[in-house]
């Protein structure tokens, strides 16, 4: 056994004590330490030192921070972004309202022109761009220091000129019509329970949204109509119990929505056409 496959078994079992997925979290850690890709750690883990700061790393995660600030960075869709303390960390479940997009514009052009309200990090309105080249978008966010990550990686994706990042509240002062226009708005109850290490580090302006985790929506729902361009999609992340309450709401100022599933099967989106 190799000094590194060695680091990760105490790793694993140290981190099992708090975390769901301690090898997993041992691994991406370790990949980080090293400057490598957790897929080539695995397939060929190089006999060497175990690399300065693995350890504190470790300690870190097992204090139940996230993973992604320990590392600066976390995967999503087709792009890796820089993501840290006053951003939103990147969700696997938030790729549904991507999918959902690329399924609406199958066979056409794509979107040109794209809105992303709560862009945090970048995350949708980057992927967005990522996938239709052509494309060019806004992306909007309450927090100055989100909006500084996104123009981070906007510049290292090479997507600076297609992406404009602004500072607002929701779509307060838009007046043009998007194509496609994705958000990831807060939707969890003011005192729910939330994963280890969540609440204790993310921004909670990013996570809750007034007693039934409602509250945004009811600021959203009225905006959609003005900004939704003939034959375009708005693709709205809720929780996956929100469907009906979240829905309701949407409706009551236009068609009722359509839901995406994630992978998982649950309700994750609420898709609008327009």
């Amino acid at each position: 056994m190799t000094r590194i496959a060695r680091a990760l078994a105490r790793a694993t079992e140290l981190l099992s004590r708090t975390s769901d997925t301690p090898r997993l979290d041992a691994e991406l850690l370790m990949a980080a330490a090293l400057g490598m890709g957790r897929d080539r750690l695995i397939l060929a883990p190089p006999d060497v030192a175990i690399p300065d700061g693995f350890t504190a790393m470790v300690e870190r995660r097992g204090r139940a921070e996230p993973v992604a600030y320990i590392t600066g960075q976390r995967a999503f869709w087709t792009i890796d972004l820089e993501v840290g303390p006053g951003a939103l960390i990147p969700r696997p479940d938030s790729e549904t309202l991507i999918v959902a997009a690329v399924e609406h514009f199958a066979g056409t052009s794509g979107p040109a022109r794209i809105l992303d309200l709560g862009t945090g990090p970048g995350t949708l309105l980057l992927a967005a761009l990522d996938e239709w080249p052509r494309a060019s978008g806004i992306g909007i966010d309450a927090s100055s220091a989100a909006l500084e990550y996104a123009r981070r990686n906007a510049d290292r994706l090479g997507l600076a000129r297609r992406a404009e990042f602004r500072i607002g509240d929701w779509a307060a002062g838009l007046a043009e019509r998007f194509d496609l226009i994705l958000c990831n708005p807060p939707y969890v109850a003011t005192g729910a329970e939330t994963g280890p290490g969540v609440a204790d580090y993310e921004p909670a302006e990013a996570l809750f949204a007034g007693n039934d985790g409602l509250d945004d929506y009811r600021r959203l729902a009225p905006e959609l109509g003005r900004l939704l361009g003939p034959g375009g999609l708005a693709a709205i992340e809720i929780g996956h119990d929100q469907a009906d309450s979240a829905g309701a709401l949407f409706a009551a100022h236009g068609p009722t929505p359509a839901i995406a599933r994630d992978i998982a099967d649950r309700p994750r989106a609420l898709l609008i056409y327009g």
